[in-house]
């Protein structure tokens, strides 16, 4: 850089790097720093005491309230945001559209409860969408797992957050407390550590909880003030996640009380007075056993007013359709059906860019984008070598996935949608020749997409693999650009930089 500067008898605005990074720290702009709070389990021990029982865990976070102040205030998405909720409907034939976050029933219901208050009724909803997932930095070199958290709000488009423009913010890391083998299994050790996980999102949140009853006046990236109230959003979560969330047992719906034997049987939503009720009148175990339900959890949304942890949940393409029932179910289903009636068969098509096995390959993990390129080309491939009842499965279950992937979802659209839905639950049947159920969660989940969809909008926008592509930015690149003393610490700061340098 000093270089290109000579010929202008200038000098560069840093002498090095430790004068860039100190002029970074001096800056106030989009700073929010990192804390910290140890929790330790407090239960009672028993005669032989477990090492994870006198562990205290570090959970890193920073203050989610001023984070959602930077947002507000950025100009970047001044053009890009909503302060109101609002219905879209389509000049042409007056049918209703799903875009935005805004645009949907559940922030309309939202504004109609602020309304009920005259003391915060003229305030703007900003809702704090959250999102957390487990992510592995490297593999075979030592425990290099982490936890973030991350958090955006519901005002700002679509499009903002898919383009990755830092309306997605990191706010947390959260512990993940280990156990010896044979020990990872014992319920306390999963009580604790799914419990744990709750207060803590309880703990970083818990600045956000005045401000959800009484509004605040705050200046927004246009100039102007609002009287801004907040409320906990949607959380966007896999499977897995989902359940430690709900408190719900392996195999059940955390969305509905359908029978984990017959999930797609249909069943109310749930929500959290029937699950207070249940848990306050019938035992741990048939709670456990017949519905499904963990009586020893506290959700965190109970510390927050008008949260309930079971309609907060969202939909989640990558790993509900394209993971999920498109490429660990069909595809796995038409390969055991290939073993039972050949013994051996191979079938690809033509596909420029496709890359080929001819010896097989054992892959431990498929990434979302190596699933997508297989739902590209598996149709043609097995088509003429399978029954053809399997092949209208595939194109009923591709079709669900490219209507709910659509920017706009309008009346017509999901009236396709479900029609799609329809038709895949009558061609999959031809199945039952190699798979026991249909009983399926993940599968389950697409009968709650058309309801999803006019609650939160078009599901593209609050999607996981808005999250899991954060984790490059946030935890990978950081962790592979630093020494790896003391990793953590040095992502924490590197992320602060990075968010200094966003609001500039």
């Amino acid at each position: 850089m000093a270089v290109t500067l000579v010929k202008y008898h200038d000098t560069p605005p840093f002498a090095n790097h430790k004068d860039l990074h100190n002029v970074i720290d001096a800056t106030q702009l989009g700073d929010v720093p990192w804390q910290c709070f140890l929790v330790q389990h407090t239960g009672e021990h028993p005669e032989v005491v477990l090492l994870w029982m006198d562990d205290k865990f570090e959970i890193w976070y920073r203050d989610p309230h001023a984070m959602a102040h930077n947002i507000l205030a950025n100009p970047t998405y001044k053009v890009d945001i909503d302060y109101v909720p609002f219905h879209e409907y389509d000049a042409l034939d007056d049918t209703r559209r799903w875009k935005d976050f805004m645009s949907r029933d559940w922030a309309w219901q939202q504004a109609d409860t602020i309304l009920k208050d005259p003391e915060i009724r003229r305030s703007t909803l900003v809702p704090i969408i959250l999102s957390s997932d487990k992510t592995t930095v490297a593999v075979g070199t030592g425990n290099n797992e982490y936890y973030p958290l991350y958090a955006l709000i519901g005002n700002v488009h679509n499009t903002v957050r898919r383009a990755h423009r830092d309306a997605l913010v990191i706010i947390g890391f959260l512990a993940i407390p280990k156990s010896e083998r044979k020990y990872s299994k014992d319920d306390v050790f999963r009580i604790f550590h799914c419990q744990l996980f709750h207060s803590s999102l309880s703990a970083i949140l818990s600045s956000l909880k005045p401000v959800m009853t009484e509004y605040e006046v705050v200046r927004c990236g246009d100039g102007h003030f609002q009287c801004i109230i907040y409320s906990l959003g949607p959380y966007i979560a896999d499977y897995e996640e989902q359940l430690v969330l709900s408190c719900v047992v392996k195999h059940w719906c955390p969305k509905c009380i359908a029978l984990q034997t017959d999930l797609d049987s249909g069943g109310a939503y749930c929500c959290h007075e029937h699950t207070n009720y249940m848990v306050n009148e019938l035992h741990r175990d048939i709670l456990w056993d017949e519905y499904g339900l963990i009586s020893d959890l506290i959700p965190f949304t109970n510390d927050f007013p008008q949260a309930d942890i079971h309609k907060l949940l969202l939909f989640d393409l990558l790993h509900q359709l394209i993971k999920g029932a498109f490429k660990d179910h069909l595809i796995d289903w038409v390969v055991k059906y290939l073993k039972a009636v050949h013994a051996r068969a191979t079938a690809v098509a033509s596909f420029s860019g496709l890359r080929r096995f001819p010896q097989g390959r054992d892959f431990k993990q498929w990434t979302g984008d190596d699933s997508k390129v297989l739902m590209k080309v598996f149709l043609p491939a097995i088509e003429g070598h399978i029954p053809e009842d399997m092949v209208h499965a595939f194109h009923a279950l591709l079709e669900f996935c490219y209507f709910v992937r659509c920017n706009v979802i309008t009346e017509d659209t999901l009236n396709q949608i479900q029609d799609a839905l329809h038709r895949f639950h009558c061609y999959r049947k031809v199945f039952d020749i190699v798979i026991p159920t249909f009983s399926l969660p993940r599968q389950h989940s697409m009968t709650h997409y058309a309801d999803m969809i006019q609650l939160f909008g078009a599901p593209n926008g609050l999607c996981s693999s808005i999250t899991e592509s954060k984790h490059i930015k946030a935890v990978k690149e950081p962790w592979r650009w630093l020494s790896k003393h003391n990793a953590l610490g040095q992502m924490l700061l590197t992320n602060q930089h990075l968010d200094k340098l966003a609001a500039l």
